[in-house]
């Protein structure tokens, strides 16, 4: 389905900048998806054949708990190439303007500086001195937040260029994907990961070692791109489907999630943008069969078919 907000021949302008990259996203290396993610269910409906990007990526849905999520999608090493070389310059192509390590700071400071009011009582009443932040990118939001709250920093991040800009921080770096990364038995007040649980490769495996490197008083902040605002916002799933985010999350997931890893939730804060949901998190007893009510996993394809089917309003 075409998007609303562009004529034809601005679509049209959007794929030749995406073409000239010359990513041959088909002939990267690719695993399928033998069980979901969240509930370890096998039964799939195929929501999607194509992204945003005009890529062949199929998006698919769980049966039983709603978790949509790429299948099937790129492999670690695919999407550690992905990260360092085509990323930044295929969502700069999409947006037709440049966005890189350097000019994503501001939208980042100003991401810092609106995430640090939410954030700003729990960190005072947890008495947190340690950051670690997951995604971290260039540095700019945990700089924010340790200068503010008087921490002491640390960034995961798989892009050098990114990493390159936070290390000019003064800020602990870590270039790899979390997946790939060995805690060695560290643990900090405040675990952070900003706009990032959505491109992750194994969010129960990621979660699961999260809980382990939070101390026990400690926060943890997640944030995510709510599925259902973003394909109702564009009246298009392909739309909202793109490549670097292997996962598509909504509350009903995102909540089962931090539920079945351990997490008790003490805020929840739909952002200024209206697409991105945020959770402050504590740890709490962990509920391994937690899942989104069945009458919210129908309700989830009612609309996706709408929204396929219905003229935008």
């Amino acid at each position: 389905m075409k998007s609303a907000s562009l004529t034809d021949d601005a679509r049209r302008a959007r794929s030749g900048r995406i073409a000239a990259l010359a990513f041959d996203y088909a002939a990267q290396p690719v695993q399928a998806a033998e069980s979901c993610n969240l509930c370890e269910y096998s039964q799939f409906v195929v929501l999607t054949h194509r992204d945003r990007y005009g890529y062949p990526a199929s998006a698919i849905g769980c049966r039983r708990c709603g978790l949509v999520f790429l299948d099937p999608r790129m492999t670690a090493d695919g999407y550690k190439r992905f990260y360092v070389d085509v990323y930044r310059p295929l969502v700069s192509a999409y947006h037709g303007r440049q966005i890189d390590a350097v000019t994503i700071q501001d939208e980042q400071r100003d991401y810092a500086r609106e995430r640090g009011d939410l954030l700003h009582p729990f960190v005072r009443a947890a008495g947190c001195r340690s950051l670690l932040d997951i995604g971290g990118s260039t540095g700019v939001v945990a700089h924010e937040w340790t200068t503010r709250f008087g921490l002491k920093g640390t960034v995961i991040d798989p892009s050098p260029l990114e990493i390159e800009q936070a290390q000019r921080l003064n800020l602990e770096t870590v270039t790899a994907i979390v997946e790939d990364w060995d805690a060695g038995g560290r643990t900090f007040d405040m675990v952070v990961m900003c706009q990032t649980v959505d491109h992750l490769l194994d969010i129960t495996r990621t979660l699961d070692a999260v809980r382990m490197v939070v101390r026990p008083d400690g926060l943890f902040f997640v944030d995510f791109v709510d599925f259902r605002a973003a394909f109702l916002r564009n009246w298009s799933v392909e739309e909202a489907v793109k490549i670097d985010h292997p996962y598509y999350l909504t509350e009903a997931t995102m909540e089962a999630y931090l539920r079945r890893s351990g997490f008790e939730v003490l805020r929840v804060d739909y952002a200024a943008d209206h697409l991105h949901v945020g959770y402050v998190c504590r740890l709490g007893g962990t509920d391994r069969g937690s899942l989104p009510a069945p009458s919210t996993v129908e309700a989830l394809w009612r609309d996706i078919r709408f929204v396929q089917n219905a003229p935008r309003p």
